[in-house]
């Protein structure tokens, strides 16, 4: 039974993703649970105490000066729990079970579906649970047990393989060039329906760094979902950049510009180290840092 010593984990988890993200609608996004769950289990938790946490406001909640106090403490026990959780689920010799998978949204989509085939092919025991994101999850609170990132995590808790470079390109489907031409110079794009980002700067501030002015005002279409910029690309509406491998896979999509020197993608393979010793985590993990290896590999040659 609970008490105001001991309420149950759960309440405080909701408490503390509240207090990270500001309001009950994110905090039920971050837990994958439903607003009214986090509203009753911050009710619950208040009960429980026997203090106000959050004043109601027709805005939202606000914290009080004792929800301040308490989130130290609780972000502090939540990573220790973590920490525990790590220790056992290393400590685990067996293959049968689940291992929970993140990557970016475009690679879940386009990348991930033909290599978890033959994963599942090799160790059907195994389930796998798929997280696609464009924001890094964290694998050292158990968000996810194996990550493919882009960029190269750096904390020292984690092991993570360099597994290829993925180059990029400006890119068309056949279907618009027949209708507004060719661009032959990098100047030519201006002249043109480009796709690209709403409010994230991510296309805008690689091409500064290339010396190529682009401003948000310069994308006819705009969208912060990078599967919705590949599909609307794929459909003909206009240009936008995109791994080699998922244009070259793509029947009527065009690569343009070669001379434009866009950085390449790299791609990490990333878990815990205490994680790597769970036999049904690391066997996933090398499986896929061999097929994940084999595919880029064939897209560049």
């Amino acid at each position: 039974m609970n008490d105001m010593r001991h309420p149950d984990w759960s309440l405080w988890r909701s408490f503390e993703a509240v207090m990270q993200t500001g309001s009950l609608t994110a905090a039920a996004k971050k837990l994958d649970l439903s607003q009214p769950t986090i509203g009753r289990h911050i009710d619950a938790l208040e009960s429980t105490l026997g203090v106000t946490l959050f004043d109601r406001q027709l805005r939202g909640l606000t914290p009080t000066e004792t929800a301040f106090r308490l989130q130290a403490p609780i972000e502090a026990a939540n990573r220790a729990l973590a920490e525990a959780e790590l220790v056992a689920a290393g400590s685990n010799r067996s293959e049968r079970g689940t291992v929970r998978l993140t990557a970016s949204t475009v690679t879940a989509h386009y990348s991930l579906p033909g290599l978890l085939r033959d994963v599942r092919l090799a160790h059907p025991e195994v389930d796998i649970e798929i997280l696609p994101s464009d924001t890094p999850e964290n694998i050292l609170m158990r968000d996810a047990d194996i990550a493919i990132r882009m960029f190269r995590p750096t904390q020292t808790e984690l092991i993570t393989r360099k597994i290829a470079e993925s180059t990029l390109s400006a890119c068309a489907h056949q279907s618009y060039l027949e209708r507004r031409g060719t661009p032959q110079t990098p100047a030519d794009l201006f002249h043109h329906d480009l796709v690209g980002f709403d409010k994230s700067d991510l296309i805008t501030a690689n091409a500064s760094r290339l010396g190529f002015s682009l401003n948000r005002s310069d994308f006819a279409l705009r969208t912060d979902s990078q599967t919705l910029i590949w599909e609307m690309v794929r459909a003909g509406l206009g240009i936008g950049f995109a791994q080699d491998c998922l244009i070259d896979a793509a029947p009527g999509m065009v690569r343009l510009l070669p001379e434009l020197p866009i950085p390449s993608l790299e791609i990490w393979l990333t878990t815990h180290k205490q994680l790597y010793v769970n036999r049904r985590i690391r066997v996933i993990y090398d499986e896929l840092a061999r097929l994940l290896s084999r595919y880029y590999r064939a897209a560049k040659n």
